[in-house]
């Protein structure tokens, strides 16, 4: 009995042992070191749901009640600063419930702040939780905060996460002039491969914010991180960056449909079902001779199956949709960008009669541009429909981007 009640101990000591992190994030050495950094000014947050500790706690409550900061505003980035805004809603100026604290919306008809905004301050403080995707709007925010920081000298800290992609995978053509927007800021991959802390180095250092301006910038590193960790691996417990990035694999879903899902008026990529960014589907598809066919290409990393399923919401509410459900078995081997085309290859040869990009509206045709950063990649592919005659666009910027970006490299 004694030898069975110690193995309990032991079993239970050893899973406690095993959930504790390998990584703790920039929030927890910055709290570790006292605040240090923060004390005797002015402090603005710019932060959202997916800023907290790894034990949940928020950064916005961290701050606001250590005893030696001074937290006096937050700016709220898309979807708000608590994530309590959808996707693409304009968020106004308000104060928050539980601080009292004004939150100044970042994602309204301003999206970088004002000197107003940021006149109480004298740092910004950015704790994001990013998913290494170009497209996805959070770094936009931190490089138009580093902007109007620097236009206005005041410091900016970023308390550094990792890429849930992990920091060796970058994917995609730079994006070209006339193609810059909000989901196409910088001029990067795809895919970038750094954290948002060394995004921020990259952007200041290689002089990339608005007329080649440099913020006083400093980055609080993590502890245990590695360039080789995709997110499972950190132990860190996953906070939805936005509704449709509710669990750790998403973001990888997110690379491998999200330009094509542009076409919403077209297909559905799982957004308004249960699995968003993990399907290609539509009314007139054959699953099953969809999923030989993207099976049949043997790309690394991920299976193919056949899913029928009926949306909630979005594209084909209360159809009946027919296509695949992605399944990644090896993330770490999978091309994800390119996915999405081999899909488009696959209807071509299945359906050619069939046109996604005739079905969708023009702005949707524009929007996959713009998610792209370029023109060229779709007109090139629709010129005959084949994965590899756009591989070579995708790919020629991507060596000289990863030498430049090893100069801000904070891990190894």
């Amino acid at each position: 009995m004694k030898n069975l009640i110690l193995a309990v101990i032991i079993f239970a000591a050893c899973n406690l042992y095993a959930a504790e992190p390998l990584v703790k994030t920039g929030i927890e050495v910055l709290r570790s070191d006292n605040f240090k950094v923060l004390e005797g000014k002015k402090v603005g947050l710019v932060s959202n749901a997916s800023g907290v500790d790894s034990r949940l706690n928020s950064t916005v409550d961290i701050l606001f009640e250590a005893p030696n900061v001074n937290l006096v505003a937050l700016y709220g980035p898309e979807h708000g600063v608590r994530g309590n805004v959808e996707g693409g809603e304009k968020i106004d100026t308000y104060t928050d419930e539980y601080t009292q604290l004004p939150v100044y919306s970042l994602y309204g008809n301003t999206r970088k702040p004002t000197a107003e905004m940021l006149e109480p301050v004298d740092v910004v403080v950015y704790d994001i939780q990013d998913i290494g995707c170009r497209s996805y709007t959070f770094i936009s925010t931190m490089g138009l905060v580093m902007e109007a920081a620097a236009e206005n000298d005041k410091e900016v800290i970023i308390l550094d996460r990792p890429n849930p992609l992990g920091g060796l995978l970058m994917e995609g053509n730079l994006v070209e002039e006339g193609y810059f927007s909000f989901i196409s800021q910088f001029e990067i991959p795809y895919v970038y491969g750094l954290t948002c802390g060394e995004l921020a180095l990259y952007l200041n250092g290689q002089g990339m914010l608005k007329d080649g301006i440099k913020c006083n910038l400093k980055v609080i590193s993590m502890e245990g991180w590695k360039r080789d960790m995709i997110f499972e691996e950190t132990g860190l417990p996953w906070v939805p960056t936005s509704p449709h990035i509710p669990h750790k694999d998403a973001p990888f879903f997110y690379v491998i449909s999200g330009i094509v899902g542009e076409l919403r008026d077209a297909l559905s990529i799982g957004v308004g079902y249960t699995i968003p960014f993990e399907t290609f589907a539509t009314g007139w598809i054959d699953g099953k001779k969809l999923a030989d066919k993207m099976n049949g290409y043997g790309l690394d990393g991920m299976i193919f199956r056949p899913i029928y399923y009926r949306p909630y919401y979005f594209f084909g509410e209360g159809e009946d949709l027919h296509g695949v459900q992605v399944h990644l078995i090896e993330p770490k081997k999978a091309d994800l960008m390119v996915t999405q085309f081999y899909f488009l290859q696959a209807v071509h040869e299945l359906y050619p009669d069939k046109d996604l990009f005739g079905e969708a509206s023009r702005g949707q045709r524009r929007a996959v541009n713009k998610a792209l950063g370029t023109d060229r990649v779709i007109e090139k592919f629709t010129e005959n429909y084949k994965v590899e005659d756009i591989v070579p666009i995708l790919n020629e910027d991507l060596e000289g981007f990863k030498e430049r970006a090893a100069k801000y490299y904070l891990y190894w």
